[in-house]
């Protein structure tokens, strides 16, 4: 997902544009992976002076709602980044150091529905955690 595509969905539904949401977006724009709340409040703490982690959380919770942000647990700490924007069923590998992600295209569920007969699956998620190459 771009910059200009996530404001529009923040337009969209109807919250008000502020600098300061630009700049949240903005920080995850750059960033090549998933951040936590700290990493955001270091970023936005050089420019908006007492930023207080309430505001932070605010603002990624209305992110991860109207699905601009993606989360994950890691060391059972939150962390967030753009939605990646596939159209098409996937999952994710993480970086642990670095936060970066790699695509996986194929699903695990597709092995584990014979395991599953007669129940009703909603919804699954699966990530592997790891090291990329660079940081290895």
């Amino acid at each position: 997902m771009q910059l200009n595509q996530a404001l529009t969905i923040l337009k969209d539904e109807g919250y008000k544009y502020t600098e300061k949401r630009e700049d949240i977006l903005s920080f995850f724009n750059k960033e090549d992976g998933y951040r936590t709340a700290s990493d955001l409040l270091s970023f936005l703490s050089k420019k908006y002076e007492g930023i207080s982690y309430d505001t932070i959380y605010r603002n990624l919770h209305l992110f991860s709602e109207l699905n601009i942000l993606e989360s994950t647990e890691l060391d059972g700490e939150k962390h967030f980044r753009l939605a990646c924007g596939h159209e098409e069923h996937h999952h994710h590998f993480i970086c642990k150091s670095c936060g970066k992600t790699k695509a996986i295209k194929s699903c695990p569920m597709n092995l584990l529905n014979i395991d599953f007969n007669g129940y009703l699956i909603e919804n699954h998620k699966f990530e592997i955690y790891g090291l990329c190459p660079n940081c290895n």
